[in-house]
C-alpha cells in the first residue's frame, strides 16, 4: 500500500461535494447525511445523536471498541445586529477570522433559502492612511443590498441566522487541495476512506470499530464530549488539522517545524497516551509510512482531550493532518499528506488486538 495511490475517483467525488456542502457549527446535519450516504456501504449500522453527530459502526456486537475520530463542523458567522439602513453586524460561531473578512461573498442561511451578501469595507482612496484602521469584529458588517432594516428582514434575515462562505474546493499544482472547511472536514474524509479500504480489502477486525464524525469541535469539543459517553470506547485514535509552519509570519521555535507533504504529524501531549502511540509511530516505521511529530503544551486543543479524559480515562492518540491557512477560505493540504493519515489508521487498526489496555503496569 505504501507507493500506490489510495483515493478513487468516487472518493475524490465524495470529497468534493462533501466540502462544497457548508456545514457550520450547530448545523452540521447535512453535511453528516453526505457523510453517511458515502460510508453506508462500508458499515454495518450507525449511531447519531440529538446534536449531529454520525457514527458508522463495524462489528456492532463486539465489547472492546476502538475510535477513529474527526469532526464535521466548520467555523461562521451569525447575524447578531441590523442596523436602521440594512447593513448586518456579526458574531463569531467558533474561530472565524475578522481579519480575512472585508470582499468577502458570503451565504446568509435563512428559512426560505440562502441571501447572497458582502462584508464591504471602505475604499482605500477614503481612508485616513494616518488613521488607518484594521478589520475587527465591531467594524466588519455585511451589505445585502437592502436599503433598510424592513427589508433585510423581509428577505428572511433576522439576528441568529449562520452566515458560511461559499469557496468551493479546488486542486493547486496537481496534489495541493484547497477550501474553506478542510479543518476538519478532512477528518471525517479519511477516517471515510478507512472503512471503504478494510472493506475492499476484506478486513476482519477482532474489536468494534466505531467511525465517528463529531459535531460542534470549533467551540469546546462539544460533540466528542457527548459521543463518547454513548460510545464508551476502550482506544481512540482522532485525527484533526496542524499548522504548516513554513509559510511567513510563523514563529517555528514557538510552533515548531511541521512542512507540507511530509507526512501525518504524530502528537505528543498528556492526553495522548504514549503506548497507544508508541504503536501508531512503530507501524508507521514498519510500512514505510513518513511521519512528523509535535510537541503540545498541556492540551491538544482537538477531540483527544475529549476522548481521553472520558470515561474514566480512554487510551487516545492524535494524527494531525499539515494544513496551511487555518481558518480562513483557502486552507491548503498535500494529497500525499492525506493518503498518509489514512494508511496510517488503517495499518494501526490491523495491529491492535481486542482487549488492550495499555497499561503502563501490566
Amino acid at each position: 500500500m505504501a507507493n500506490k495511490s489510495i483515493l478513487t475517483e468516487k472518493s475524490m467525488d465524495f470529497l468534493k461535494t462533501y466540502l462544497n456542502n457548508a456545514a457550520p457549527t450547530g448545523y452540521e446535519w447535512e453535511g453528516q447525511k453526505i457523510w453517511m450516504d458515502y460510508l453506508k456501504p462500508y458499515v454495518d449500522e450507525f449511531i447519531t445523536d440529538t446534536y449531529g453527530t454520525a457514527v458508522g459502526v463495524i462489528n456492532p456486537d463486539a465489547k472492546y471498541k476502538v475510535v477513529i475520530e474527526g469532526h464535521a463542523d466548520e467555523i461562521s458567522w451569525y447575524v447578531n445586529y441590523i442596523t436602521d439602513n440594512g447593513l448586518i453586524y456579526v458574531v463569531r460561531n467558533g474561530g472565524s477570522d475578522h481579519q480575512i473578512a472585508p470582499s468577502k461573498v458570503v451565504n446568509i442561511h435563512t428559512k426560505n433559502g440562502i441571501v447572497k451578501g458582502v462584508f464591504g469595507w471602505p475604499a482605500i482612496h477614503t481612508r485616513n492612511k494616518a488613521k488607518e484602521e484594521a478589520p475587527k469584529p465591531d467594524n466588519i458588517c455585511i451589505d445585502v443590498g437592502a436599503k433598510d432594516k424592513a427589508e433585510v428582514e423581509k428577505m428572511g434575515v433576522h439576528v441568529g441566522c449562520v452566515i458560511t462562505y461559499p469557496d468551493e474546493f479546488h486542486i493547486l499544482n496537481g496534489d495541493k487541495f484547497v477550501c474553506r472547511a478542510l479543518d476538519n472536514r478532512m477528518g471525517g474524509f479519511m477516517i471515510a476512506e478507512v472503512a471503504r479500504l478494510l472493506k475492499e480489502h476484506k478486513k476482519t477486525l477482532p474489536f468494534g470499530l466505531y467511525i465517528t464524525n463529531s459535531v460542534q469541535e470549533e467551540i469546546g469539543l462539544r460533540g466528542a464530549e457527548m459521543i463518547t459517553q454513548t460510545i464508551k470506547p476502550n482506544a481512540a485514535i482522532v485525527t484533526d488539522v496542524t499548522h504548516d509552519t513554513t509559510t511567513p509570519m510563523i514563529e517555528q521555535k514557538v510552533q515548531g517545524f511541521v512542512e507540507l507533504g511530509a507526512g501525518p504529524v504524530i502528537a505528543y501531549a498528556p492526553a495522548v497516551q504514549q503506548k497507544l502511540r508508541d504503536l501508531i509511530t512503530n507501524t508507521a516505521e514498519e510500512k514505510n509510512i513518513p511521519f512528523q511529530r509535535a510537541a503540545l503544551s498541556r492540551a491538544t486543543g482537538t477531540d483527544t482531550d475529549a476522548f481521553a479524559y472520558s470515561n474514566g480515562g480512554v487510551p487516545s492518540a492524535l494524527i494531525s493532518l499539515p494544513l496551511r491557512y487555518m481558518h480562513t477560505t483557502v486552507e491548503m493540504v498535500h494529497r500525499e499528506d492525506v493518503e498518509n493519515v489514512i494508511k496510517m489508521i488503517y495499518e494501526t487498526l490491523l495491529k491492535m488486538k481486542a482487549g488492550e489496555t495499555y497499561s503502563y503496569f501490566d
